[in-house]
């Protein structure tokens, strides 16, 4: 308001350059001013990292980012550091920078993100008023014409000035772009996924573990689980176990990471299906903590032996002679789009870009902290849209 009614005494038409904030300073103030603004820069860009943090940490828990890296500084859940969204955010400056050159050509793209935000926000908080503290329809209808027709204002005026720099949005669509295409993938894969229940498998699979003629595939076989049920595990699970080649073990492990809200957590359950051959063990890991799966994991056997409660089977082959040590196999189970898909083009630019998004992001491996030496990696086919039955002619001869 100082600066506009600075212009408004001026009497004259055109500022021929120069910069109503600095203008209304007394000239004595001008360079502590530019210290102030500054300082209130660098201020605010720390408020628009550490939010960009947060939303993507969100993102990346409700299905709407790739799995990245996340670091906590401080036993603050809230607190957390993302090194690739810094890589972003410092690359998109740079472009930025070198696309507006100038920060007058800045303020609008700077005004038309400030709108959208208003008016996002205004849109977020009616549905909050309504839904969630049930306020009534009529005030709220009110309340949301109120601000949208002020905000519209502003939206109207700042679209009419990026005419001819409105390359910047290329990035707002970028972003758009990964959380949908990782959010209708995400819920593809997770209607494919189907649970069942260990204990009717239990008999299979301890005559397959005893059975001699079976090569034995490890004496420990570890599989990573999403089911938080003790008695449930992933019916891929299973037809990984059993299916073309049989995975003989002496133990099958299923094993469950739960992230908890405190931050130091670090604790386990067992479940005994089978005594000593069939285990469920979830492991409780606080949000502070870098998750060491084998480490914990190699922990929970030594203890549970020193117990009493698991004995290690020693290896018909003699080899336990001269390496005691146990066995483990940890199978880490990758989808890949099988060829019997029969896509339409929307679902298959999706799910391939989907795939393309995953590489780049964490593997299981490092997000587990597992050991390469210990770690199989199978490969599993995704069927989403199998093909539609075709007749096939022979020739005759």
């Amino acid at each position: 308001m100082g600066q506009a009614a600075w212009i408004m005494h001026q009497g004259q038409p055109f500022l021929d350059g120069r910069n109503p904030f600095f203008e209304i300073m007394p000239h004595w103030f001008l360079v502590p001013g530019i210290i102030i603004a500054t300082c209130a820069t660098i201020i605010a860009s720390q408020a628009l990292i550490s939010g960009s943090y947060t939303l993507i940490s969100e993102a990346i828990n409700l299905n709407f980012w790739p799995r990245v890296k996340v670091k906590q500084p401080s036993n603050l859940k809230g607190q957390i550091y993302i090194p690739s969204v810094n890589t972003i955010l410092w690359v998109g400056c740079v472009l930025m920078i070198l696309y507006f050159q100038n920060s007058s050509h800045m303020e609008a793209a700077y005004g038309f993100s400030i709108t959208i935000t208003m008016l996002m926000t205004t849109i977020l908080l009616s549905y909050f008023m309504r839904y969630k503290l049930k306020w009534n329809k009529w005030v709220v209808i009110g309340l949301l014409i109120f601000f949208i027709t002020i905000e519209s204002a502003f939206f109207i005026a700042n679209v009419a000035k990026i005419k001819e720099r409105w390359m910047f949005l290329f990035f707002e669509l970028f972003i758009f772009l990964t959380m949908y295409v990782w959010h209708y993938a995400r819920q593809i894969n997770n209607r494919l996924v189907k649970f069942t229940d260990i204990g009717k498998y239990v008999p299979r699979l301890k005559e397959l573990s005893e059975d001699d003629g079976i090569p034995k595939f490890s004496t420990h076989l570890i599989y990573l689980t999403k089911a938080n049920s003790r008695q449930q595990v992933e019916e891929k699970i299973m037809k990984s176990i059993f299916s073309k080649k049989p995975k003989r073990a002496d133990v099958y492990w299923f094993l469950h990471i739960n992230r908890t809200e405190d931050p130091f957590t670090l604790s386990y359950d067992v479940a005994e299906l089978s005594d000593d051959k069939v285990i469920k063990v979830t492991i409780n890991v606080g949000f502070r903590i870098q998750p060491k799966t084998e480490i914990y994991f190699k922990k929970i056997v030594q203890q549970l032996v020193q117990k009493k409660e698991l004995n290690l089977h020693m290896r018909p082959d003699g080899s336990t002679k001269y390496n005691p040590e146990p066995d483990f196999k940890f199978i880490v189970l990758e989808k890949f789009i099988s060829v019997e898909n029969e896509f339409t083009l929307r679902d298959g630019v999706l799910l391939n870009s989907y795939f393309v998004l995953k590489n780049l992001g964490q593997s299981d491996e490092k997000a587990f902290g597992l050991d390469k030496s210990d770690v199989v990696v199978e490969e599993v086919p995704l069927v989403y849209q199998p093909m539609q039955q075709f007749e096939l002619v022979r020739n005759n001869s």
